[in-house]
């Protein structure tokens, strides 16, 4: 059975979808970027029932500002509350003593930072958010990693020979590509390592290797911010270039990923 609740956060009422199921163990879905609980193409909502089916409630929302809920779209960093609410919301809901949650791209980010609160027993973080946006270019380890792949291709050459590379793109892309990303304390990689370092629930990182938000978390992943975080998380990888595990072999092996964990 899937029923719609709504829920108190902050004076607003936010919506959520709860996919009913015997088991004590549930999954909390938090969605990222401004993406509606349903996710990209149904994705969130397809999973969501066939992990209930597998006998594990599942719970959706929209946090503030976003899709059926009121109030104002403060991003990801402004989540805590949701998130909190939500989590209390589904263990009443259905009775769950157990909850594992899953977020993607900046959702990934916010559960690192806010599941404590919340009570969250453990995490599935797929493709994190560590990027800091300068500019339009994808991130600088996405753009080295997409020119180490086509020097390797003879026919790149060739159009670059032929005058079918624009010059200027490809300097402003050069330029991007030598940049490191950002070493301060208060910036977005060292937070999520240090969150990612501290406490001692499981953390899973799912990471689509082709994705840009996924290459520019395994450039972060390599330094010292992450020190800590690289002995207690585990990393799991899918050759695939689909930032929301778009293809049903993607879905397949998100579903499975889910699966093991709960």
């Amino acid at each position: 059975m899937r029923k719609l609740i709504a829920f108190l956060c902050a004076g607003e009422t936010l919506l959520g979808t709860l996919d009913e199921a015997p088991g004590p163990t549930g999954l909390l879905i938090v969605s990222g970027g401004n993406e509606i609980r349903i996710g990209t193409h149904r994705g969130m909502a397809l999973l969501a029932q066939r992990i209930a089916e597998a006998g594990h409630p599942v719970f959706r929302f929209d946090r503030r500002g976003i899709g059926d809920s009121t109030g104002d779209n403060g991003g990801f960093e402004s989540s805590a509350d949701d998130i909190a609410v939500a989590a209390s919301s589904f263990r009443a809901e259905s009775g769950v003593t157990r909850i594992v949650a899953l977020g993607n791209c900046d959702a990934a980010t916010a559960l690192a930072f806010f599941h404590a609160r919340a009570g969250i027993d453990a995490l599935i973080l797929a493709n994190p958010w560590v990027i800091e946006p300068t500019d339009d270019l994808p991130p600088a380890a996405a753009i080295r990693a997409r020119y180490a792949e086509r020097l390797r291709d003879p026919r790149e050459w060739l159009r670059l020979l032929r005058g079918g590379v624009n010059i200027s793109k490809l300097i402003s892309g050069l330029a991007k590509a030598s940049r490191k990303q950002s070493q301060q304390a208060d910036g977005l990689p060292a937070r999520l390592g240090s969150a990612l370092g501290h406490g001692d629930i499981p953390i899973t990182v799912l990471l689509a290797k082709g994705d840009n938000t996924a290459i520019a978390f395994h450039d972060a992943w390599r330094g010292a911010a992450f020190e800590t975080a690289r002995a207690r998380v585990m990393i799991t990888e899918l050759d695939s270039a689909s930032h929301s595990f778009a293809s049903a072999a993607d879905k397949q092996w998100l579903y499975e990923q889910v699966l093991a964990a709960l």
